[in-house]
């Protein structure tokens, strides 16, 4: 009975701390949170904090088994917060660094990518002129060890956090190279400043193309130093692309500043609206543009998202230039970050935005799920109908839909089952191997020669794939044996089958145009690291084409621009 009784003493107290701790809360956000609540909301929270309070206590006294509370607590914050939307977040006082490099771009470490081949974690990607780089370290090296510690079976997180540290501390590595043996090398981590800009450069004679892959920190400043570069270093430069294909967004601030390369002081950008005022808030530029004249095209793909979208979705309102590429991805959200105690914080969804027509591109209503837990898009008849400045239609509701469509680009079963295999990748370090030298990036081609040394490579390599044909041909198989159908058609299965059967070397010869073109990729990152990727990928890429095709035909690019 004592036990009862004490526990039930202790209960109370944990119920009477969790309502001190929300009137704490209360008061020490003043007025704001006075009024956001009302009596009956406030109820609801106090009860609700004081349920979870006195379970979480419950839990980690009585459950079978040792507990960690901080896994369970967690767990908890995680589960919660994934019922609201993908970007609202907890961070824990772990993690804030790697929160920290995703505002920046800035860490501690070798600068290299990683990738996972065989139980092993191999170097795919050295970054030029950093520690990994320096040190000879190529793509397909297999890292051993890391200061005396095997690194079989560790994961790409694991290997990485042992890569990263302070600036000029130093560790070893042991390597293992295809065809040699192992060698160690000491490397001093250098702080590594992952680019907003990774290249900037000419497409044609006439045209400028400005790749932006972050919304990081400076973002807008970089972008506009790279037009005035390439203004300076190519008098004959007429027009720019800005490509923000794959660009996940960032920084607010920066996609206005981006957008204020190309557009007056004091144009309204994006206007916020949530459910505190305080997040109520019209955003305009603020400084002098680098050149309101030059004709622009952004590229944008379903991976363009948030800042990208911000900057694509202005520039189309404002009919400062034409959007080609695919439908953007729809995150009309705005994320802030809310320090919490003991180092954590909390990056919580406050806010949706609006472009300068009015509309909000958010695609997934997250307030309105399905019984399942699931989202849906926004219906097509709640979409509203907005007006550019010159009156061109556009709609909210679903991302930023491009002037100029094209389509995107899907790699066929043969491609996949190469790269999932690595015999791209392999073919490329032979190639490495095998020649001290190459043409310049954006001059280098696969020779007939080498096309014939990579198709008897590839045929030597296990290369196993089923196209879509025969995946639906076995799901067929297996309805069949389920519904007892199956041996009636058996024969005229085992036929089909049959002459399904793809020959490799012939897919290989199919897809040439596709396969070359990687390959040319892969080779030419071995010489010339990220920035030869770029130069070589112009005359393989249809959305760099058609921005120049538009380029081309400046009537039809004004054309474009009027309703």
């Amino acid at each position: 009975m004592k036990i009862i009784a004490y526990l039930k003493r202790t209960s109370m107290s944990v119920g009477m701390r969790a309502r001190r701790w929300l009137l704490g809360i209360s008061l020490g956000l003043g007025l704001l949170v006075t009024f956001a609540f009302t009596h009956d909301e406030y109820f609801e929270l106090s009860k609700n904090i004081d349920i979870f309070v006195t379970l979480f206590k419950e839990v980690n006294t009585y459950y079978v088994d040792e507990t960690d509370p901080g896994k369970l607590m967690k767990t908890a914050i995680d589960k919660m917060l994934e019922s609201l939307d993908p970007y609202t977040n907890y961070i824990s006082e772990s993690e804030a660094e790697d929160y920290r490099f995703q505002m920046t771009g800035q860490y501690g470490g070798i600068g290299s990518q990683i990738g996972i081949r065989d139980g092993w974690i191999i170097i795919t990607d050295p970054y030029e002129n950093y520690p990994a780089a320096k040190a000879g370290l190529q793509p397909g090296d297999i890292i051993v060890e890391i200061d005396g510690k095997s690194m079989k079976g560790k994961s790409t997180s694991d290997v990485s956090k042992l890569l990263k540290g302070q600036p000029r501390t130093k560790f070893k590595m042991v390597l293992r190279r295809e065809g040699g043996s192992d060698f160690v090398r000491e490397i001093e981590r250098e702080e590594i400043k992952v680019k907003n800009v990774p290249f900037y450069g000419m497409a044609d004679a006439n045209t400028g193309y400005i790749k932006l892959r972050d919304f990081r920190n400076d973002a807008g400043e970089d972008v506009a130093k790279a037009l005035q570069d390439l203004k300076e270093k190519n008098p004959n430069m007429k027009q720019v692309m800005l490509d923000l294909r794959g660009n996940p967004g960032g920084l607010l601030m920066e996609a206005i500043n981006v957008v204020n390369v190309f557009t007056q002081k004091g144009q309204l950008v994006v206007s916020t609206k949530g459910k505190v005022r305080e997040w109520e808030k019209e955003y305009k530029t603020n400084n002098v543009p680098t050149d309101m004249d030059i004709p622009v095209v952004v590229l944008t793909n379903s991976g363009s998202a948030s800042a990208s979208e911000i900057v694509s979705g202005t520039i189309q309102d404002l009919d400062r230039g034409v959007i080609v590429g695919q439908r953007t991805f729809g995150k009309g959200l705005v994320q802030s970050t809310r320090p919490l105690t003991y180092g954590t914080q909390l990056k919580v969804t406050t806010a949706k935005y609006y472009t300068p027509t009015g509309r909000c591109i958010q695609a997934l209503d997250y307030s309105h799920r399905n019984e399942d837990g699931s989202v849906g898009e926004v219906a097509d008849t709640l979409k509203k109908l907005f007006l550019t400045r010159n009156g061109r239609k556009v709609y909210d509701g679903g991302g930023i839909a491009p002037d100029i469509k094209t389509e995107e680009r899907k790699y066929s079963n043969m491609m996949a089952a190469l790269l999932s295999k690595f015999v791209i990748f392999d073919f490329a370090n032979k190639y490495k191997r095998e020649h001290e030298k190459i043409a310049a990036a954006k001059d280098f081609k696969l020779s007939e020669t080498d096309w014939q040394a990579f198709v008897a490579f590839a045929g030597s390599k296990e290369v196993d794939y089923s196209t879509q044909t025969e995946k639906q041909l076995d799901e067929l198989k297996k309805k069949a044996e389920a519904e007892k159908y199956f041996e009636s058609i058996k024969g005229e299965y085992e036929t089909l089958k049959k002459n399904l059967q793809h020959d490799k070397k012939s897919d290989i010869l199919k897809q040439r145009q596709e396969i070359t073109a990687m390959i040319e990729r892969e080779i030419v990152q071995r010489y010339y690291f990220e920035k030869g990727v770029f130069e070589s990928s112009f005359r393989h890429d249809p959305d760099v084409e058609a921005a120049i095709g538009i380029f081309n035909d400046m009537d039809k690019f004004k054309k474009l621009l009027k309703p």
